[in-house]
């Protein structure tokens, strides 16, 4: 029994940056769910009173990094896998922190523990749970999934394989970052996510999703922005450091994973949708900025997007 007990040991990592309110309600969030073993907090050095009330929590599970400068995303979550890691955690639970994990999803997800190695809940827009959040492109399926109901149509045997949201609920085993180490810290924010999964699926590593595992995540409208004619999509963001870095790591990701006719394919959507969707000159530059940076692995210029 205390063999099982030490294999079943589950560190729930959370990479917070500024967002205090959604951090206040996750932690309690976290803290009923009895599975979860020790709550790691990642702060990318936050302004708005996170680390003053993180030190104010008095409670043994809670643990606190408080990195000195911002490391974005990708950063946090390189150091929060790294730390569960050391600390020889058997699971890992990852999540950014507006994220919020139904009571029964990680018991549910721990129902699938001997059959996959990176797996996770279905993600639902907070503000519409019958909706996905993100849609979700099931293997050898021509659309995406965007309601839960599509989802749950696609399963078999209560889990889509093959697909996952990373870093929403997703838990990761420790002998898979024995095998592929942990997410790129260089990416930033966008793309680390997707690095991770096509790193592990090359990997050999067994992916799903799990249909009866809810994750509420709020919701956006720039993801998946229909173009040519409602043919396909574009992940538009009117922030200007999430495009810059969105299009430099996504080219990275293509050139690594995929294959140069996938590269020129999202440099073709990318002219298209800032030429005659959304038309915009500035969105040209930087996008011909990030897609240059990426092809020579420069994981730099984001930084002139950084406020202060």
């Amino acid at each position: 029994m205390g063999e099982q007990k030490k294999q079943m040991q589950i560190a729930a990592v959370v990479v917070t940056f500024n967002r205090l309110s959604y951090l206040q309600r996750l932690i309690p969030r976290l803290l009923d769910i009895q599975e979860v073993d020790a709550i790691l907090i990642v702060d990318n050095a936050s302004t708005d009173g996170t680390p003053q009330w993180l030190s104010a929590l008095n409670n043994e599970r809670v643990k606190v990094h408080l990195l000195e400068q911002n490391m974005g995303g990708a950063g946090g979550f390189h150091v929060g896998l790294e730390w569960s890691y050391s600390l020889g955690y058997e699971l890992t639970w990852m999540m950014d922190d507006d994220g919020l994990p139904d009571l029964a999803c990680l018991g549910t997800l721990l129902e699938y523990r001997n059959d996959f190695d990176f797996w996770g809940p279905a993600v639902l827009a907070e503000q519409n749970p019958e909706k996905l959040c993100f849609p979700v492109r099931v293997p050898r399926h021509a659309t995406a999934s965007r309601t839960l109901a599509e989802l749950v149509e696609y399963s078999n045997s209560g889990s889509v394989e093959g697909v996952v949201i990373p870093f929403n609920g997703v838990l990761v085993k420790r002998s898979l970052v024995e095998k592929i180490g942990v997410p790129r810290a260089e990416f930033f924010i966008w793309g680390d996510d997707v690095e991770y999964l096509w790193r592990a699926a090359r990997a050999g590593a067994r992916v799903a999703t799990v249909v009866d595992a809810h994750f509420l995540h709020p919701a956006t409208d720039d993801l998946g922005a229909p173009m040519m004619f409602g043919k396909t999509t574009y992940n538009h963001s009117p922030s200007d450091l999430k495009h810059y870095c969105m299009a430099r790591n996504n080219t990275v990701n293509l050139l690594e994973y995929r294959s140069i006719l996938h590269v020129i394919g999202f440099w073709v959507k990318t002219a298209w949708f800032y030429t005659f969707v959304v038309p915009s000159m500035s969105r040209w530059k930087i996008s011909v900025s990030a897609i240059w940076a990426g092809l020579r692995k420069n994981f730099t210029g984001h930084k002139r997007f950084l406020r202060g």
